[in-house]
């Protein structure tokens, strides 16, 4: 990607649409869970929204703060549960390759790709969700079809986006096709790719207004900010080797829409 792309993808992340605040928690079993709002008292304050998400910031503040115990925290940045679950996370070093060639053939930035990655699938490359989407990167087989993957004697559309490649590379392609309708509106690139490009037409070439999307284009921008590359990122976020057990991600996005209720949906991937 040239210095201009990555200059105006960076731009439109800075709309007031693409910023929200974000509160999470661990719990005891070592999951990690986030959400626009404060859902109840175990969550807190993990990044405002008026403030750039990324690794010298990524803490749990208080608005009682002041510039030396903000400073002091932002030292501390790299020792938070939540900050090291979304930096550390096995799978980003296990699959890094993958996404940086992805990033590379579509030509679109690895941050993208980490932020969509983190949540839709926690970095689950098994993760399918009730509506039946698949992988790491939650493609739908009709998605996946539209763009070139077809079943064959031996694999299902479905068994194939399996492959950890194959969906990266599916859910780029997916991306950039919604780059290309609309270009320098991450926001709508986003809310394509929850939503669908057809909602976003039905609203004028706007974000719908469904929380679940609203909502979902704040948590990815918000990431997105992230996994940006900044100064000392590298050494802050040392990968992890270890194995990632259990842990789970959960992203709970208020007002998710369901076939089943109309309450809040929690997205758990194990």
């Amino acid at each position: 990607m040239n210095a201009m792309r990555a200059f105006l993808l960076a731009l439109s992340l800075l709309s007031a649409t693409a910023h929200a605040d974000v509160y999470g928690y661990i719990d005891a079993n070592g999951d990690a869970h986030f959400a626009t709002e404060k859902l109840d008292q175990r969550y807190q304050l993990f990044a405002r929204g008026d403030q750039a998400l990324n690794a010298s910031r990524l803490v749990p503040l208080s608005n009682g703060k002041n510039a030396a115990e903000n400073a002091e925290a932002n030292a501390a940045a790299k020792e938070t549960p939540l900050f090291r679950y979304l930096s550390q996370h096995p799978n980003l070093k296990k699959y890094e390759q993958l996404l940086n060639d992805a990033a590379n053939d579509f030509n679109l930035d690895p941050a993208l790709l980490k932020a969509v990655m983190a949540a839709e699938s926690g970095f689950n490359p098994g993760a399918v969700s009730p509506k039946g989407a698949i992988g790491l990167m939650q493609v739908m087989p009709a998605t996946a079809e539209r763009f070139g993957l077809q079943a064959d004697r031996k694999k299902t559309v479905a068994q194939k986006l399996a492959d950890p490649k194959t969906n990266i590379r599916i859910g780029a392609r997916y991306l950039r096709f919604l780059r290309n309708m609309y270009p320098n509106q991450q926001h709508l690139v986003l809310a394509s790719y929850n939503a669908g490009e057809g909602a976003i037409q039905k609203y004028n070439n706007a974000i719908p207004p469904y929380q679940e999307t609203r909502n979902y284009v704040k948590l990815v921008s918000q990431f997105y900010q992230l996994y940006q590359p900044v100064a000392n990122f590298a050494d802050n976020a040392v990968f992890s080797n270890r194995s990632s057990g259990s842990k789970r991600i959960h992203m709970i996005i208020p007002g998710h829409r369901s076939t089943n209720s109309s309450a809040d949906t929690v997205t758990s991937i194990e």
